[in-house]
Parts: C-alpha cells; sequence; structure tokens
C-alpha cells in the first residue's frame, strides 16, 4: 500500500513504503556497489614520529577539552609543551589542508595545551599494578625520558642514570634557551620524577654489561654529545671550538671567549644554534659557512629564516682550508653534475677570532665498545626488531641506532623501546597493531571547509632578539588555538556532520546517535551520494557482494 504526499504539486512528489511492503527487500539486487563505514589513517597520524594520534586530541582541543586532548597527547608523547617548541612537524608536511590552503598548525596547538597542562598542574597516575621488575635507562635525553615514563605507566621500577647534572640530554645542552626555555623542560621533567622515576645525575655508566647484570633489563640512550672532527690546518694562534661544547658551556654559565668576528663551519640546525648563540653572547659579527648551496643546507628552513632576520651572514660554496689569528682561508667550491661539491682552487681570506666547528655529533659508545655480543658500525649500534642489541635484555635508540636524529624520533624511539622492553620482561614480544590505510586529498570534499587563514605565532622582532636569550617564538592564545584545531579536515573519519543523513535520497541512514550512523541496505540502492558529499572521506563504495 502507498500513500500520495499531500503537499501542492509544486513540491517535491514523495512515496513512502509502509513496513512489510515486499518492495523493501528488492533494492539490493539494484545495487553494484554498496557504501560502509571506514576508518582510514590521517596523514598527520602517519607522519608524528612520536606516534601521536593528532586528529584525536585535535578534535578535543577544538571541542574545548583541553586536559582531554594534554591526556591523549601523553598517551604517546611525555613532553608536549617541549614538543611543541622543538618539533620540526613533520605531520604539518603531509597535512591535507596544506594542499588545500596551509597546513593546520598542529605544533602550535600541541605548545598550547602543553603550556596549559604546566599552568594547570595537570598530572599523570601510574594505574598498572607493579610488576616487580627494575629497569636502567643510560641517559636522561629525549629518548631516555621517554622510555622512562612508559615504562613507568606500565608498572615497573625506572632509574634513569646521566652522566650530566640534569636532565634533558640534547634538549637542554644543544637547544638554546631562546628556542626552548628552561622552565618548560624543567617541568615536564619533573612532572616524570613525580611519577616516580628515580634520577641519578653526575652518574655515568662506565659497563652495560656489568650495568646489565643489576637489572631487569637496560635500555641505552646515550645522546649525540660529541662533536664531529676535521682535520684543518691550523696556526698556534688560532682559535677552534666545535659547536656542541660550545653551546653546553653557554648553558652551564661558562661563557666562552669568542672575539667581535665568529665563523661557523657547518650547515646543520647545530651551526646555526652556535651562530645565533654567537651574536647573544656578544659577537658583532657571526657568519655560516657551509660547502653547498641553500637548497641543500640540511638546517630547517624556519631556524635559517630566522638567524638571517637576526642579521647571520651566510657563505655558501666554501670550505675552511686554514686557520690563523684574527684570519680563516676559505676556498670557492661549485657543485659537479651529482650535486656534490668539488674544491676549484680559488680562495680568499675572511677575518675571524675564532672558529666554530659544527659538521655533526656523535653518541659515546665507550660503556659497549668491549661488549662482544653488542655490533658497533659506522657510529651506531645494530639492534634487532624488538630494538634490542646483540645482548640479551639490553636495548638501544636514539642517536645510538641507524636514524634521523631529532628530538621528536627520540621520543617515538623511548616508546618503542618501553612497549618492546615490557613485552620481554613479561616473557613475550610486542607486535604493533596493523595501520589503516592512509586518508588521501582525493577522498575529500575540500568545498566544505571554509576558507580559514592560518593563525601565526609571534615572534620577537630579529635586531632585538638577537642581544637576548629571551624566548623568539611566542605561543597562541586560547581563541586563536581553539581556530586552529578547528581548521583541521578529519581526514578518513567520520565527525559527524550528518551530511550522509541528510543526502540520502531513500532514507536508508540511521543516525544511532551523535557522529555514530548505520546503512540500511534494504533502503539503499547504492548511489553513492553518500560517499560523495562526506567532506572527510570517511565512507567507501565497495562492490556488492553476490
Amino acid at each position: 500500500m502507498t500513500t500520495v504526499d499531500p503537499r501542492p504539486a509544486t513540491e517535491p512528489f514523495a512515496i513512502t513504503l509502509e513496513v512489510g511492503s515486499s518492495l523493501l527487500n528488492e533494492t539490493g539486487s539494484w545495487r553494484s556497489e554498496r557504501p560502509i563505514y571506514v576508518d582510514l589513517l590521517p596523514p598527520c597520524n602517519q607522519g608524528c614520529p612520536a606516534g601521536e594520534n593528532v586528529q584525536q586530541w585535535l578534535y578535543r582541543a577544538e571541542e574545548g577539552d583541553y586536559e582531554g586532548a594534554w591526556r591523549q597527547i601523553m598517551s604517546d608523547n611525555p613532553l608536549p609543551a617541549v614538543m611543541g617548541r622543538v618539533c620540526y612537524h613533520p605531520c604539518q608536511t603531509v597535512c591535507n589542508r596544506g594542499f588545500v590552503d596551509e597546513a593546520v598548525g598542529i605544533n602550535s596547538i600541541e605548545r598550547f595545551l602543553g603550556d596549559k597542562a604546566i599552568e594547570e598542574g595537570w598530572k599523570i597516575s601510574v594505574t598498572a599494578p607493579p610488576t616487580g621488575k627494575r629497569v636502567l635507562v643510560i641517559g636522561a635525553g629525549p629518548s631516555g625520558l621517554s622510555a622512562a615514563y612508559h615504562l613507568r605507566r606500565l608498572g615497573h621500577r625506572v632509574t634513569v642514570k646521566d652522566a650530566g647534572p640534569m636532565a634533558g640530554g640534547m634538549m637542554r645542552f644543544g637547544i638554546p634557551k631562546y628556542r626552548l626555555p628552561r622552565e618548560i623542560l624543567d617541568a615536564e621533567v619533573e612532572r616524570i620524577r613525580e611519577m616516580g622515576v628515580h634520577f641519578e645525575f653526575n652518574s655515568k655508566v662506565e659497563d652495560v654489561e656489568a650495568a646489565a647484570k643489576q637489572y631487569d633489563a637496560v635500555f641505552v640512550a646515550v645522546g649525540a654529545h660529541i662533536g664531529r672532527r676535521a682535520h684543518i690546518p691550523a696556526g698556534e694562534s688560532a682559535k677552534i671550538m666545535d659547536a656542541v661544547t660550545m653551546l653546553a658551556d653557554t648553558e652551564v654559565g661558562e661563557k666562552p671567549l669568542l672575539g667581535r668576528r665568529v665563523v661557523v663551519y657547518g650547515g646543520g640546525n647545530t651551526a646555526v644554534d652556535a651562530a645565533r648563540t654567537a651574536k647573544r653572547l656578544g659577537a658583532e659579527e657571526a657568519v655560516i659557512l657551509y660547502r653547498r648551496t641553500r637548497d641543500k643546507m640540511p638546517a630547517h628552513d624556519s631556524e635559517v629564516a630566522e638567524a638571517e632576520e637576526e642579521g647571520i651572514m651566510m657563505r655558501w660554496l666554501s670550505t675552511v682550508k686554514h686557520v690563523d689569528g684574527g684570519s680563516i682561508t676559505i676556498e670557492k667550491m661549485e657543485l659537479d653534475d651529482k650535486g656534490f661539491p668539488q674544491p676549484t682552487g680559488e680562495t680568499e681570506e675572511l677575518g675571524a677570532d675564532s672558529l666554530i666547528m659544527a659538521l655533526g655529533q656523535e653518541a659515546d659508545l665507550s660503556l659497549m665498545e668491549n661488549v662482544d655480543s653488542i655490533e658497533i658500525e659506522d657510529g651506531v649500534v645494530k639492534v634487532n626488531s624488538q630494538m634490542m642489541t646483540g645482548l640479551q635484555g639490553v636495548f638501544a635508540g636514539g642517536d645510538m641506532v641507524p636514524s634521523e636524529r631529532t628530538v621528536t624520533v627520540a621520543i617515538g624511539h623511548g616508546k618503542k623501546a618501553a612497549r618492546y622492553i615490557d613485552a620481554y620482561l613479561r616473557g613475550g614480544h610486542y607486535t604493533a597493531p596493523e595501520k589503516h590505510p592512509v586518508a588521501t586529498l582525493g577522498r575529500m570534499n575540500t568545498w566544505y571547509y571554509a576558507d580559514a587563514p592560518k593563525q601565526v605565532r609571534q615572534r620577537i622582532e630579529g635586531a632585538r632578539r638577537s642581544s637576548t636569550f629571551d624566548e623568539v617564538v611566542q605561543g597562541l592564545d586560547e581563541e586563536s588555538a581553539v581556530f586552529e584545531a578547528r581548521r583541521c579536515m578529519s581526514c578518513g573519519n567520520c565527525f559527524g556532520c550528518d551530511n550522509c543523513f541528510g543526502v540520502c535520497p531513500d532514507n536508508a541512514i540511521t543516525k544511532l546517535k551523535p557522529g555514530e550512523y548505520e546503512f540500511k541496505y534494504d533502503y539503499c540502492k547504492g548511489c553513492g551520494l553518500c560517499a560523495e558529499e562526506c567532506p572527510c572521506g570517511a565512507i567507501s563504495m565497495i562492490p556488492e557482494e553476490v
């Protein structure tokens, strides 16, 4: 039986079917495809070396649940206020919104949440039952702190030993205060200590094999604190130092005597930090020499731009040939057809009172060099798929293993190591769950997302900041942080917009509760309109089963 819509003929004519009609079960034969709801992996999640569920905490942040968003971050990363300052945000590089207008400022929102947690005094409780297992973490840098945090949350007793006087590793002794204020670092380290992690400073472990006999497991996370050396002919009066030592001395208050004109040799972030620090220590001129061109420079673009704003000069295609008191002989280079720098024989003199070498760093592996079962090659330690070295129960991560050397990667290593160590202590192996397919831009209906300009973090003016160690980049206020979070397009995952529910011409979608829907396939004709109109690409059309 049918009922006719009583509205005037000028309005759309509609027919509804009463329950029990035989036509209800016939739509399946009309379909070649049927829609299904899917959960896909957002590019930002995939791009985060720390493994954060970025999309989930952004969703909570835009809803105003700041503590919930922060706790979501803390399930993967114990240092959000630090990471909101020093991470080079590869998540934003792959953000789908970046191909529409500008990437979501994920890093700035993480900083806002991290700072909010410090202001509010939010803590992390250990709820796992004690396991009775004792784990030693060697190194209090980002990887060691991350491993200690996650191991403690899993119920293990954790001791962190570090050769330095304070926690932080290269975050403290390699990253200047104008990028990472020490009160921020100290606050996040203190939170980990309050969870029950025991720290021992000025306590260098000389023999990992001996240490392993006193604990149920060991995680070695010694940072790359040793400046890489290069032989450069120099006169007796030449003043040469390495960038790592110079930055570390500055941190502990031992102001290095650099002179009026300083040259930094290298092209990485450490070289840029050394030059910017030299200016802040009183150098009138600071010049960075690099053997290649700007596009080959490994330093991050934002760091280079800020250095140039502060008056740091750059000399590309240049190498140091000889150093003497007050003068450096540099040779012009040119790139061959493969992009490698080659000497030209053309030299010139450059006035300089000191030369700072920033040619990379190496980790101190002396604590395991004499252990036959641990294999070391090219300055890094070989580990298996569970991050364990050749010595039973001894794991390694961070700068010590083959990987990109960034704070974010190190934090990710610490989390992974904690999972592997926990499984080892329980007599098993940890296997990471399979990941969903990545949500590509092609699935998205980007025209649904309003034009919303990215919120920009303010910076202290270049001329003024070059004489102070005050933090250069400022944070977002609450309104701006929430606005930025709302720019997220929720790639590949339903956010409850009701589009599918509203556009279905056959009433084949049931709304179970806000943000949760179900297809009624007895009604669905497989037109695909719901998939076409889903803003975030959370609906796929699959072949109809025969």
